[in-house]
C-alpha cells in the first residue's frame, strides 16, 4: 500500500510502500477513504508529544470501509464504513477505565502517533474504537468531525451549560462547534489571529455573534472561553474575559507554557480545565447530533501524496474550515 510516512521528527513525510497490515484479534482493516489533517499531527510531526512510534504513518481522523475482520469482531461487517478517533486503544481494566473515564486510561494508545494512522490506503483499528459514520456525510465531509467535532464537543461538555462562549482560535474545531452552539440557542463569540479577517468572516458565516482578534475585549463577558489555539498565553487572556464562575477549558492535546498570572484573574471561582482525549459515549453522542444540528464542515482536499502541503497549510493558518487528504 502507499503511505506517507515520518521517519523523524521535522523531516518531510516520505511517501512509502508499505506491507498492508493484517487485523488481530479484535481488529479490522479498513480500506481508508479519507483523513483530516490535525494540529495535533503537527505536534507530533514537530516532536512536541513524545516517543511516537517511528516510523509512523500520521492521521487520526480516518473514515474508510470494511476489508477484513480479525478474530473474534462481532457487530461490523466487511464494506460498513467507519471513522476511527485519536483514541485508539485502552486497556480496559485500569481504574479510569472502569468508572467511565477511559480517556483518562493509564495504558493507553493513540491513532497516528502510538499506532499507525490514516495517511495510507489502509489502517487497522480496534473495533471498540471504530464508528459508524452518518450517511448523511460524504468521505472527506465526515473526516473533520472524527476529531475536530469530538474534541470540540468534549470541550463544551467541559464548559457546562454556558450562554456566552467563546471560542479562541477558529480553525477546524471551531468551525464545527459554532454550528452546535447556534443549535443549541447559545451565543458565540469567535477569536482569531490579529488582522485575519477571512476566519472572523467564517465565523460570523457560520453563526458567532462577534468576531475579532484573540486580544480584543469581546461586547460582554463570557461564561465559557474554549481554547483550540495551542498558545499558553491566551489562558490568562481569556480568562480577563469570563464573568464570574466561568470556564475556561484548554481544548488542546498540547500548549505552549502558560505564563503567570494574578491571582485575581482566577478569582470570583473561575477555573481553568483541560480536556483530555475522548469517549465512546462522547463519539456516539456527537455522531447522533452532527446531522440534527445539521454540521457543515468546509473542506479543502489534497489527495494522499500532498499530505506534506497539507500539512504546511494548516501550519501557516492557510485552511478554511478543515483540510481532508483524499485516499480512495
Amino acid at each position: 500500500m502507499r503511505a506517507m510516512l515520518l521517519e523523524a521528527p521535522r523531516r518531510p513525510l516520505r511517501l512509502a510502500e508499505l506491507p498492508v497490515p493484517e487485523p488481530g484479534p479484535g481488529e479490522v482493516l479498513l480500506r481508508v477513504r479519507a483523513c483530516a489533517v490535525c494540529r495535533t499531527d503537527l505536534h507530533v510531526f514537530d516532536g512536541e508529544l513524545p516517543d511516537p512510534k517511528l516510523p509512523l504513518v500520521l492521521g487520526h481522523e480516518i473514515v474508510g470501509t470494511v476489508e477484513k475482520l480479525g478474530l473474534g469482531v462481532s457487530g461490523l461487517a466487511l464494506g460498513q464504513r467507519l471513522g476511527v478517533p485519536w483514541l485508539g486503544r485502552t486497556c480496559g481494566v485500569c481504574p479510569y477505565c472502569l468508572s467511565a473515564r477511559e480517556n483518562l486510561c493509564e495504558r493507553p494508545q493513540f491513532t497516528g502517533y502510538t499506532l499507525n494512522g490514516g495517511y495510507a490506503e489502509y489502517a487497522v483499528a480496534d473495533e471498540r474504537y471504530c464508528f459508524p459514520i452518518p450517511e448523511a456525510y460524504g468521505d472527506e465531509e465526515a473526516a473533520p468531525l472524527l476529531c475536530a467535532g469530538l474534541i470540540g464537543y468534549r470541550s463544551l461538555r467541559m464548559a457546562g451549560d454556558a450562554r456566552r462562549v467563546g471560542l479562541y482560535g477558529f480553525g477546524a474545531a471551531a468551525h464545527i462547534l459554532v454550528q452546535v452552539l447556534r443549535h443549541q440557542g447559545r451565543r458565540t463569540f469567535a477569536f482569531t489571529r490579529a488582522g485575519d479577517v477571512e476566519a472572523q468572516r467564517h465565523a460570523l458565516e457560520l453563526g458567532a455573534e462577534w468576531a475579532g482578534a484573540s486580544g480584543e475585549a469581546p461586547p460582554e463577558p463570557l461564561d465559557a472561553a474554549i481554547l483550540f489555539a495551542p498558545l499558553g498565553a491566551l489562558v490568562p487572556e481569556a480568562l480577563r474575559r469570563t464573568a464570574r464562575g466561568g470556564v475556561v477549558v484548554c481544548g488542546g492535546i498540547h500548549m505552549s507554557d502558560i505564563p503567570s498570572f494574578p491571582y485575581s484573574l482566577l478569582g470570583e471561582e473561575r477555573m481553568v480545565r483541560s480536556v483530555a482525549n475522548l469517549t465512546r459515549q462522547d463519539a456516539e453522542e456527537f455522531l447522533a447530533l452532527a446531522p440534527q444540528v445539521p454540521v457543515r464542515t468546509d473542506v479543502e482536499t489534497y489527495p494522499l501524496e500532498q499530505a506534506n502541503a497539507a500539512l504546511q497549510a494548516l501550519r501557516q493558518g492557510k485552511v478554511r474550515g478543515a483540510a481532508v487528504l483524499k485516499v480512495g
